[in-house]
């Protein structure tokens, strides 16, 4: 997908990913019998998804074996699809992985923002919490505090709050969550505007994306005892989401045009490749 030419929406689009593991087998070839000699693996899913600010009806795409600039590519054709062109704003929202922040820089430039996920921040302050207050009821207290803080545009104000009572700098990083958290905020400082989020009417959380992977790949590649191909396991995820797009029934009219393809089993004539 090339990045677009044309005017797109005047509203922001909202842009999500993330990853989640499928089960995935791989057949030994030196074994004579096939059901010997398997070998069982976890590979990533990485779904993608966009939608116009407002609206109930988001685009998907994933893959399983493509890297992170696959990834960052369905996203831009997410994020076209949606409404994305020149004159537009994309909305990032994800947990902190460099890779997901890399794909939004590279694929959307500065007319994309990224915003760390505000329910995964809170993971960060509830274990810091643990270290910092003595009794439930001041820590809740305490990550309320913070929770405002982030929420009004303050992010110097948690950090100070951090940074009183940061570990000793010889304490190993699992046994200091207040350190962890201190450093996770203040190197994603330019991540953290969740008071313009907020005002903007733009979601601060990347549930959407997460319960994606819950009924979109898990539901279908994850069932009791289901071991996948990862070519299988490609196409099967390839077809969800053209069911989910709305693309099913073009895709097989499509597909009874051209009989070739339909008895045609290379990855050029794939499921995933059409999808």
């Amino acid at each position: 997908m090339d990045f677009p030419e044309t005017p797109g929406s005047s509203k922001p689009i909202v842009v999500e990913t993330d990853g989640g593991m499928v089960p995935i087998v791989e057949p030994s070839r030196d074994a004579k019998d096939k059901r010997k000699g398997k070998k069982l693996s976890w590979r990533e899913a990485k779904l993608s998804l966009a939608h116009a600010k407002g609206s109930r009806t988001p685009v998907y795409a994933g893959s399983i074996e493509g890297g992170v600039e696959a990834a960052g590519r369905q996203l831009l054709t997410c994020a076209v699809r949606a409404g994305f062109g020149t004159g537009s704003r994309v909305h990032a929202v994800g947990d902190g992985a460099p890779w997901i922040v890399g794909q939004i820089e590279e694929q959307f430039g500065d007319q994309g923002s990224y915003l760390i996920d505000f329910y995964h921040v809170c993971e960060y302050l509830s274990a810091a919490a643990v270290a910092i207050a003595s009794d439930d009821a001041a820590r809740k207290a305490w990550i309320e505090a913070q929770k405002e803080a982030l929420k009004a545009g303050r992010p110097d104000a948690a950090l100070q709050a951090l940074a009183g009572h940061c570990e000793a700098p010889e304490i190993e990083d699992e046994q200091a969550p207040v350190r962890r958290c201190h450093r996770y905020l203040s190197s994603r400082r330019a991540q953290l505007d969740y008071r313009g989020a907020l005002e903007n009417g733009l979601p601060i959380g990347s549930g959407e994306i997460e319960s994606a992977h819950r009924y979109l790949a898990q539901h279908r590649l994850k069932r009791p005892g289901a071991w996948w191909r990862v070519e299988h396991a490609e196409h099967m995820l390839a077809l969800r989401i053209l069911r989910i797009n709305g693309d099913w029934d073009a895709y097989w009219r499509n597909l009874k045009q051209k009989p070739a393809a339909a008895n045609d089993n290379a990855r050029e004539g794939s499921q995933s490749r059409a999808a």
